[in-house]
């Protein structure tokens, strides 16, 4: 039957209940209990008698003669409901055959009992309508194939599909975890500002936007590591904030424009100190979200429970490129990349062409959890410089199984030095590089006025994608989409 013969039969059905002096559309409802506590308590409910009333949306309806079975789902599950003529009375139960649909919210009040298959169920005395919907739900929703479908229309797969309402519940739990860790070591949570007139902390093209109050032209945050480090220069030892971040780049399996981040400032340590931290954080992260710290990714087996491994971002990229970065100039980078048919078109400057060549050639090695160490300075350019050699910074990357899934480093805190990379990512984005730092001077400004020994760490929602083995898109509740096609 065509969607709009259905939507009016729908609507008529309205009409009737309206007629028949029922709001279709009540305020509030009278529930005492989830299809889930009925369950758990099911067998002390039956012995007692006792009335319960759940509510939720009608998945399914079977009748039998003078009765009727009805699925009824809410968030905690479902639980059949038996509806007698005799029982519920002739005209409440005509009302229900004649304008009941599959997917209506409704409420009912009743007893428990077993049927003669020993399913669990509730009798029903009364029922209300709480919601007549108008829009059929999918019949085949299971069987749907099309992604792109199932999250342009995600309240829908909600519906059809607990499983994917149950996945968001991980994530809350991923989120809460990373934050009662990190409060447990002294951690204070604070949120800066989205909107910012310099957009820095991260190398990605920003959001522009426009403040009318103000004429001004502003930006859409790519990261809050600047904002959070002037708090730290202010006195404050501990930060972290857990907030929404935008880059104007592509989509993929790994990336969304906008996306959750959580970036953490301690005081008074180095990258050294923070991965001990960082260890101990994910996997207590792990263990909450998905019970083992034991999984599988892209048929891989990842175990994070094993010490972390120390890779050496020289010695992994020499073994796997034979250049060593040490000495490789630009040009060499160039020609290798052109051998290895990658495309460095858009990436101009040493720290760029590394860092490409390092995601094509290196990275899908690093199978296994682990920090990959000490990159040289011309791709971190806010991180301290490696006493050791001053052409390299303490940084580390979480790694695991191709992918990067978290960054840390010992913080710069030279003015000097600070505004001596600035003023180099200038001249990449005067060369064209869109992504390149600008020059913010207050932040200079902050350094010359001191910041202590600081190490700093950033992660996204990009590590619970990881841990579920799903593309990340999937695994937030309404990514963008590109519009439909119109013939």
């Amino acid at each position: 039957m065509p969607l709009d013969d259905i939507r009016a039969g729908r609507v008529e059905k309205l009409k009737t209940l309206r007629e028949a002096g029922t709001d279709p559309y009540p305020a509030k409802s009278w529930r005492t209990h989830t299809t889930a506590t009925v369950r758990e308590q099911f067998v002390a409910l039956m012995e007692d008698r006792k009335r319960v009333i759940i509510a939720g949306r009608i998945m399914a309806r079977r009748e039998h003669g003078g009765s009727m079975f009805i699925d009824i789902a809410d968030s905690s599950g479902s639980l059949q409901v038996y509806f007698k003529k005799d029982k519920v009375g002739e005209r409440e139960y005509t009302v229900l055959q004649q304008t009941i649909d599959i997917g209506d919210i409704i409420e009912v009040a009743g007893t428990a009992f077993l049927t003669k298959k020993n399913e669990q169920s509730l009798e029903v005395e009364q029922y209300r309508i709480l919601n007549k919907t108008l829009l059929p739900l999918p019949e085949k929703w299971h069987g749907i194939e099309d992604v792109e479908e199932r999250l342009r229309r995600r309240y829908l797969d909600f519906i059809m599909r607990p499983e994917e309402r149950a996945m968001f519940v991980k994530k809350a739990n991923f989120w809460q975890a990373t934050r009662e860790f990190l409060m447990k070591e002294g951690g204070l949570e604070v949120e800066t500002p989205i909107l910012e007139q310099i957009p820095g902390g991260a190398e990605a093209e920003p959001f522009v936007t426009h403040m009318n109050a103000l004429n001004i032209d502003l930006y859409l945050r790519i990261s809050p590591e600047l904002n959070l480090k002037r708090l730290i220069a202010s006195g404050f030892e501990k930060v972290f904030e857990i907030g929404r971040i935008f880059r104007n780049e592509g989509i993929d399996r790994e990336h969304l424009q906008d996306y959750t981040q959580m970036e953490m400032y301690w005081a008074y340590l180095d990258y050294e100190d923070l991965m001990k931290i960082i260890e101990r954080l994910y996997k207590h992260i792990i263990q909450e979200t998905i019970g083992t710290l034991q999984h599988t990714y892209q048929g891989n087996s990842i175990d994070w429970s094993k010490p972390w491994q120390k890779i050496d971002y020289y010695e992994v990229f020499k073994k796997h490129t034979g250049l060593d970065l040490s000495d490789a100039t630009e040009d060499e980078l160039i020609e290798y990349a052109k051998i290895q048919h990658i495309d460095v078109a858009q990436h101009s400057g040493r720290g760029r062409l590394i860092d490409v060549i390092f995601k094509k050639k290196c990275r899908p090695h690093l199978l296994e959890p682990g920090f990959l160490v000490l990159p040289p300075v011309d791709v971190e350019p806010l991180a301290k410089r490696w006493p050791k050699d001053r052409k390299r910074v303490e940084r580390f990357q979480v790694v695991a199984c191709g992918s990067e899934l978290g960054k840390g480093f010992s913080e710069l805190n030279d003015a000097l030095d600070q505004r001596q990379r600035f003023e180099q990512q200038m001249q990449l984005r005067a060369a064209g590089d869109a992504e390149a730092q600008r020059m913010d001077e207050d932040f200079v400004e902050v350094l010359e006025y001191g910041m202590p020994p600081t190490a700093g760490f950033g992660m996204s929602e990009r590590l619970f994608a990881f841990l579920l083995d799903k593309p990340v898109r999937e695994t937030v509740f309404f990514p963008l989409m590109r519009p439909r096609t119109t013939n």
